[in-house]
């Protein structure tokens, strides 16, 4: 296959929905691909961080009863206690809806980042780009990406850059940027604005830390102390 899979492909691919023969031609494809292994194996995380997450999000214990407690003394003159009690409980629901959704998104992309971060550190194949000049890494870019970014022409003391790849992040195509903070690593995911944000949150010994512009968004990983990692973030916002 010349051609990239297909979105349909690389889904029924993480769900276990292709037959044999199927099955075959697309790991033929993925062993030869970077892209759609990196697009597949990026989906394949975020299903189960997904999932993982939705499952823990459900009404506090006891809210029902404290809010019949609440509603009884009026209910009782006026006779409206199961409407009073379905409308409550559906108003609770609905706004507690949109957080849990947010929520869960961010814990699924800190969870994509901070494996991503892992698994570029654990392989012993250098970066796609491998240099430590900002005038060498931004242009690799163009025609990879479809927006632009910049690389500050100051880093803060003892950090420098390793390299950058192209990885896919929320099923989107990111720069993945390689920087060494004294004896630790870091990777920074700058992508198009468009996925939930992330400040800062903690997750397997890693530290992680973002912001936004108006068309960007980056998000870094570190197991330096997040002071170091919140420097060099914000060094790369202060570029664009």
């Amino acid at each position: 296959m010349n051609e990239h899979l297909s979105a349909e492909t690389l889904n029924a691919i993480v769900d276990g929905e292709l037959n044999p023969p199927e099955l075959a031609s697309a790991e033929g494809h993925l062993a030869g691909c970077l892209e759609c292994s990196s697009r597949c194996l990026s989906l394949g995380i975020l299903k189960r961080r997904v999932a993982a997450a939705g499952a823990k999000y459900e009404l506090p214990s006891g809210l029902e009863q404290r809010m019949r407690r609440a509603i009884a003394p009026v209910s009782q003159r006026s006779g409206w206690m199961p409407w009073a009690l379905a409308a409550a409980v559906l108003a609770v629901a609905v706004a507690l809806v949109p957080l849990s959704r947010e929520h869960a998104a961010k814990a699924a992309l800190v969870a994509e980042v901070v494996d991503q971060h892992i698994a570029a550190m654990a392989v012993d194949t250098p970066p796609e780009v491998v240099s430590s000049d900002r005038h060498t890494v931004k242009p690799w870019f163009q025609g990879r990406l479809p927006f632009s970014f910049n690389l500050p022409q100051t880093l803060p003391a003892d950090v420098t850059l390793d390299g950058a790849n192209l990885s896919y992040v929320e099923g989107r195509p990111v720069a993945q940027l390689l920087y060494r903070l004294g004896k630790h690593r870091a990777s920074v995911f700058v992508a198009q604005r468009g996925g939930v944000a992330v400040s800062a949150a903690d997750r397997a010994g890693f530290h992680v830390a973002g912001f936004r512009t108006a068309d960007l968004e980056a998000v870094g990983v570190s197991d330096a102390e997040r002071a170091r990692l919140e420097e060099l973030m914000q060094a790369l916002k202060a570029a664009q």
